[in-house]
């Protein structure tokens, strides 16, 4: 299950980097992100540092100087086949080490191509993997590339730092995997508020012994209470976006695992702005001989409540041959602290200033 394969600490150093060197995701049409179409020319120069970049911002006008300019050169490193095709649209085009005297927080870095052969805009999630000449794994890195729209080709770039202090040097890096949803019901847990006025995400889950746990989270980022009161709605959908059948769907957990925090009657919620819900998947990865092949389901298409619009999340469900997946009731995440609702909020009646008539 790559919700448990991940690695956390490497993401979150593909994070920090791409913050402190430029965008940490990719837009094909927002002009303020770092991607460009592709034929534009790349260089991965501006990775370091960067409030302007090739990747993003706008250029200064003819004969102005940029704010900031790179502070040092990469060093090139060979591809097996730079020229090859991509791992389902999408292709490492460039590999480069960056030395102490760069001053770049970035070991190393990768350019890479997303092309969407698809009719409708798309958001991808990708995960490269950084490898040392013994083909061992160095670091992993999940990049995020946002609404690349169909026919179109956008170029971005990734970067790690060696987090151990006798790490192996990279020599080469691959596709590990790539996911896509719809960029219209692409799982959001910050940014701009949805027009649904809620975010929808799943978390990244945990793994023992077989049973799987995953997260959903709802969050009310609109001006207006949300109303929930039941089981989230689901389809299961394989690689190829087609729906997953001969699965049964359980309301509540417990029949999973009673130790999953699923179970419980459905009671009736009233989100506030700024507050938020949460409800569980739970699932084993049993297989037993004889009992058929086993079931994978990458993706999930969630509706809040009947009516709601989609969210399509990544829980990576490797149901075995067991046939059964458990959904818990939404309930009140009294845990969320969250304030930020993506849209401003009006001030309440007692701290809105008072207005006196003119004299």
């Amino acid at each position: 299950m790559s919700t448990a394969s991940r690695t956390v600490p490497a993401a979150l150093a593909g994070v920090l980097l791409l913050a402190a060197c430029g965008s940490q995701s990719a837009s094909q049409g927002d002009d303020a992100t770092w991607a460009r179409d592709a034929g534009a020319p790349v260089s991965a120069a501006p990775l370091c540092p960067s409030d302007y970049s090739q990747y993003g911002g706008t250029p200064p006008p003819a004969g102005a100087q940029a704010s900031v300019t790179p502070s040092g050169s990469p060093t090139p490193l060979p591809l097996p086949s730079p020229d090859g095709p991509g791992e389902n649209g999408v292709k490492v085009t460039g590999l480069y080490a960056w030395g102490s005297e760069s001053g770049c927080a970035a070991d190393y870095s990768a350019e890479f191509e997303v092309t969407n052969s698809g009719r409708k805009a798309a958001t991808y999630t990708v995960t490269f993997g950084f490898r040392a000449a013994s083909g061992a794994a160095v670091d992993n890195v999940e990049q995020t590339v946002e609404a690349v729209g169909p026919g179109r080709t956008v170029k971005g770039a990734v970067a790690v730092a060696e987090t151990a202090g006798h790490a192996p040097e990279v020599s080469g890096v691959e596709v590990i995997k790539v996911r896509s949803v719809p960029a219209d019901q692409a799982p959001s847990a910050s940014g701009p508020c949805p027009a649904s006025g809620v975010r929808v995400y799943a978390d990244e889950g945990d793994a023992a012994m077989g049973l799987r746990v995953v997260g959903l989270h709802l969050v009310n980022c609109g001006t207006e209470s949300y109303e929930l009161n039941g089981y989230p709605e689901l389809e299961l959908l394989d690689e190829d976006h087609d729906s997953v059948d001969g699965v049964r769907i359980l309301k509540g957990t417990d029949r999973i695992s009673t130790a999953t925090g699923g179970g419980g009657s459905p009671q009736p919620l009233v989100l506030r702005p700024g507050e938020a819900a949460q409800s569980t998947l739970a699932w084993r990865n049993t297989t037993e001989a004889g009992a058929g092949a086993p079931v994978n389901a990458p993706y999930v298409r969630v509706r809040a409540k009947p009516g709601a619009a989609p969210v399509m999340v990544e829980p990576e469900l490797d149901l075995g041959t067991t046939g059964q997946l458990g959904v818990g009731p939404w309930k009140k995440d009294e845990t969320h602290r969250g304030a930020d609702t993506g849209r401003p909020m009006p001030l309440p009646p007692s701290t809105v200033p008072p207005t006196f008539p003119s004299p």
